[in-house]
């Protein structure tokens, strides 16, 4: 037995050092590996561990922006711009990853991954961890390419239906969505219909109060590409909404589009300026502020729009501004922004919100509100303005590398 102490005593003993030792080797490679300025998820860390994360782009060796847009598929499309510097200053590249709607989300976060190693790949050969890496090519070249039967287009429909009761009160929501969109790049199409019915019911003593709201809804564009700068288009759009006060509503309108950087940069930046001019044909379910049952109006927009990514953050923007010809004073003015900054090391500031000066309440009914109709929601208010507004502050400090991951209590 008192051997048996001695030899567990020994491999104890020993067990620190051939941590130590596995500890150094691990260390000396981390040390070589490549400096990546980035957002990751654990995912990703754990997926691609032969880079050391760092939060401070200064000493980073690669920083790595990126970026989502819908595709026509009705999935995303992420760009990842990855830039160097320092040593490997003037090397630039962009990586691109389609996810289809159909993908879940594990096999999203793969080929996010997959496209990220693919775009490291030649920053990580000028570093010593290059002698570990192996690249394999998995599936066989077809010497044909099958073609598309849908032709583009991709269809998508939902139904939704919630409900909530106890016995003072119930919710009841309903809710359709059918879309069908042919996008190519020289041509957009996009066209959609849904409905939104709600059945509220509120109890006090003996008396109880129902609250119905409807709201059928459509909408078609149409646009077509003439150059990187120029784009024309029109669209239509019907409504019937029992909270705006429309039995029937329709607008039709075409427009014009002009991005003052070329269309091919929208990932990175784009400053777009488009005016429309159409008809608005309405039936309103009760008489309006300006004695209307029915009526058609000439309109027009003016719209300026503004995207911008960088290292030092993210910028989105948006001005616009409509009003009526019979009478100019009927017009509405929105801004809206969300953007995120970097300010200095660790701290960022996030600001988003919308502002609207509102004048064009032209579907307004006539007379007073009730009480009962202002409580529940169940029709529109006048007002002359709206808005939301959001904004924080974040700061993180202490090490400037992030490459550990811990999944433990994370549920």
């Amino acid at each position: 037995m008192k051997r048996i102490v001695i030899v567990l005593a020994g491999i104890l003993s020993a067990l620190p050092l051939l941590s130590q030792e596995t500890t150094s080797q691990s260390d000396t490679l981390r040390k070589d590996a490549l400096n990546v300025f980035m957002s990751a998820s654990d995912y990703v860390k754990k997926e691609i561990p032969f880079i050391n994360y760092v939060r401070d782009r200064k000493v980073a060796d690669v920083y790595i922006i990126s970026t989502s847009e819908s595709a026509g598929s009705g999935g995303m499309v992420y760009t990842y711009f990855i830039v160097g510097q320092g040593n490997y200053s003037g090397m630039a590249d962009t990586v691109k990853c389609n996810i289809s709607p159909d993908d879940t989300n594990d096999m999203m976060r793969a080929k996010q991954v997959k496209a990220l190693k693919i775009g490291l790949m030649r920053y990580v050969a000028k570093t010593p961890l290059a002698q570990y890496m192996n690249i394999n090519f998995t599936e066989p070249l077809s010497e044909t390419v099958s073609t598309d039967k849908w032709n583009s287009w991709v269809f998508s429909t939902s139904l939704y239906a919630y409900s909530n009761s106890q016995k003072s009160v119930s919710y009841g929501y309903i809710d359709g969505y059918l879309s069908a969109n042919r996008i190519t790049e020289k041509s957009k199409f996009e066209s959609y219909c849904g409905m939104d019915y709600q059945r509220d019911r509120y109890s006090y003593g003996d008396t109880s109060y129902y609250s119905t709201m409807k709201d059928y809804y459509g909408q078609v564009l149409y646009v077509k590409s003439i150059n990187d700068h120029w784009s024309v288009g029109g669209y239509g759009y019907g409504q019937s909404s029992t909270y705006s006060n429309y039995d029937f509503r329709l607008k039709i309108s075409p427009g014009i589009e002009y991005d003052i950087f070329p269309y091919s940069q929208s990932t990175r930046r784009i400053f777009t300026i488009s005016y429309r001019a159409g008809l608005e044909i309405n039936n309103y379910t009760e008489e309006t502020t300006r004695q209307k049952m029915k009526e058609i109006l000439a309109f027009h927009s003016l719209t300026a729009g503004v995207k911008y990514i960088q290292k030092w953050g993210s910028v989105y923007t948006s001005l616009a501004w409509s009003n009526y010809f019979f009478d100019w004073s009927y017009s509405r003015l929105t801004f809206n922004t969300s953007t995120s900054l970097r300010i200095i090391k660790g701290l960022s500031l996030s600001i988003s919100g919308s502002a609207s000066l509102i004048y064009d309440q032209i579907s307004l009914p006539l007379g007073n509100t009730s009480l009962e109709d202002v409580l529940l929601r169940r029709k529109m208010q006048a007002t002359d303005y709206q808005y939301y507004t959001s904004i924080g502050l974040s700061y993180t400090f202490g090490s400037i590398y992030n490459n550990a991951v811990n999944p433990r209590f994370d549920y």
